[in-house]
C-alpha cells in the first residue's frame, strides 16, 4: 500500500476477537437464523461510523448492508460473503463447533473457514479505511448474506433490491488460501422419477416395475455425453448418480423410483439444453419399452460463471498481491459455486474469490483458519480498496 500509515488501525487481535464472537453465532443452514449475526454486524459497522441496514428476511433470517459513500467518481466495489454455515456433522470435534478457540495460531470452528474469516477480515479492512480517513472516489458496500449454502435467499434478495446497481467489481471471500479465483463450475441437480403400477411380488406379470425402467434410463445417463468446451480454468463438466430410491417392501412390485444426479457445468453450458436431451431420453424409452413413464424435477439450477484472466480487475489484484506479499499468482477456479451464480448472471461484473482459509477445510470437522492468513486477507482487502477507490 502506498499509504502504510492504516496498518496502525489493523489490530490483530481484534481481528480474532471478532472473529471469535462471529463463530459463535449458530447459523446452521438450515434453519440459517442469521438474523442475530447480522443485527451483531450491524452494530460493528455503526461503531465504525459506517452507515448500515439489516434486511429482515424474516424467519430469523436477514441481510445485512453497509456503505462508506465515495464521490461518485468511480463506480462501487462490493464485498460479500455469507453468514450462513453447515452443520457441524456427527463427528465429535477436537475443539468445540462453536468454541472459536486458538490453537497453535489457528482459529477453530464451524465457519472459520467458510466464510466468517472472510467476513471478519473484511469487516476489519473497513474499519481501517474508514479510520484512516480516505477519500473515496467510489462507494465501497458490504454485504453479509443469507442462505448460500442452500438457496442464495439472501443473494436473490439483494439482487431484487438493487443492490449491485452502481457496482463496478465484487470481491468474495471465500476460502483460496489468499489466492484469487475466477470461475466456478455451475451446479444443477436434477431429480428424475419412473412410474410404474403396483402389484403382489409373486405376481410380478400383473405390475409395471419401475425399478427395472430406472434401470433402463440409468444406461442411457452412463453414456451420456455433455455438449461442452473445456474451460481453461474449470475444465470439463462432471455427472454424479448421487441417490436412488425405490420400492416399498420386498414383496410388491415398486410403482416409482426416484434418482438425483449432481451435474456441475463449465461456462458456456446451458442446463436447458441438458433438460432437453433427458427429455429425450425419456421419450426414446417410451417408444421401446411399454408403459415407460419419467418425470423430472429440477432441484437446483446454479450457472457456471466467470470473469476471464485478462480483465482489468482481475490483473489490479494479481498486482495486489504482488505488491503487498511478493508473490507471483495466476487466477484460478473451483469446482463450487458460491454466491456469484445469483450475481454475475443478472449483471455481468468482474468478479474475484479471495479470503483467507483452506477451501477443503468447508464443511469439515475441526474446521479452522490460520491467523496468518486471516490478518494477510485484511491486508489485501485493504489495499485493493486503495486501488481501486482512491488511487
Amino acid at each position: 500500500m502506498k499509504d502504510n500509515s492504516i496498518l496502525k488501525f489493523i489490530d490483530k487481535d481484534e481481528t480474532i476477537d471478532l472473529l471469535q464472537q462471529m463463530i459463535g453465532f449458530k447459523t446452521v443452514n438450515e434453519p440459517g437464523d442469521e438474523l442475530p449475526l447480522a443485527e451483531f454486524i450491524k452494530e460493528k459497522l455503526e461503531d465504525y461510523g459506517i452507515e448500515a441496514i439489516v434486511d429482515d428476511l424474516g424467519n430469523n433470517r436477514g441481510n445485512v448492508i453497509g456503505r462508506l459513500r465515495g464521490t461518485g467518481e468511480r463506480e462501487a466495489l462490493l464485498f460479500n460473503g455469507h453468514l450462513d454455515t453447515v452443520p457441524p456433522g456427527d463427528i465429535e470435534w477436537e475443539h468445540g463447533p462453536y468454541s472459536g478457540a486458538v490453537v497453535d495460531d489457528k482459529i477453530y470452528g464451524r465457519g472459520s473457514a467458510d466464510m466468517k474469516g472472510g467476513l471478519a477480515a473484511m469487516l476489519i479492512a473497513l474499519k481501517a479505511v474508514k479510520k484512516a480517513g480516505w477519500k473515496l472516489k467510489g462507494d465501497f458496500i458490504y454485504s453479509a448474506t443469507a442462505g448460500e449454502e442452500t438457496d442464495s435467499i439472501g443473494a436473490i434478495k439483494f439482487v431484487e433490491d438493487g443492490g449491485l446497481d452502481g457496482v463496478g467489481a465484487i470481491i468474495i471471500g471465500e476460502p483460496s488460501s489468499n489466492g484469487i479465483n475466477i470461475a466456478e463450475k455451475g451446479a444443477f441437480w436434477v431429480e428424475i422419477s419412473t412410474y410404474g403400477k403396483t402389484a403382489h411380488g409373486a405376481f410380478p406379470q400383473n405390475g409395471t416395475n419401475a425399478v427395472v425402467h430406472m434401470n433402463a434410463l440409468l444406461s442411457e445417463l452412463i453414456s451420456y455425453k455433455f455438449k461442452y468446451e473445456v474451460n481453461e480454468i474449470v475444465g470439463h463438466p462432471t455427472m454424479n448418480i448421487s441417490t436412488i430410491n425405490g420400492g416399498v417392501k420386498t414383496n410388491v412390485v415398486p410403482d416409482k423410483c426416484s434418482i438425483t444426479i449432481d451435474m456441475r457445468t463449465v461456462p458456456g453450458m446451458d442446463h436447458n439444453e441438458i433438460i432437453k436431451d433427458f427429455e429425450e431420453m425419456i421419450e426414446k424409452l417410451s417408444s421401446q419399452i411399454d408403459d415407460f413413464k419419467a418425470d423430472i424435477r429440477i432441484l437446483n439450477d446454479r450457472a457456471a460463471v466467470e470473469t476471464k484472466g485478462d480483465n482489468p480487475f482481475v490483473k489490479l489484484a494479481e498486482e495486489t498481491v504482488k505488491e503487498e506479499f511478493g508473490k507471483d499468482i495466476k487466477a484460478q477456479g473451483v469446482n463450487f459455486y458460491t454466491d456469484a451464480s445469483i450475481f454475475l448472471p443478472a449483471k455481468q461484473i468482474p468478479c474475484i474469490f479471495y479470503g483467507p482459509g483452506d477451501a477443503n477445510m468447508a464443511h469439515q470437522p475441526n474446521e479452522h483458519i490460520t491467523i496468518d492468513s486471516l490478518m494477510e486477507s485484511v491486508q489485501f482487502y485493504a489495499a485493493i480498496i486503495e486501488k481501486y477507490l482512491v488511487l
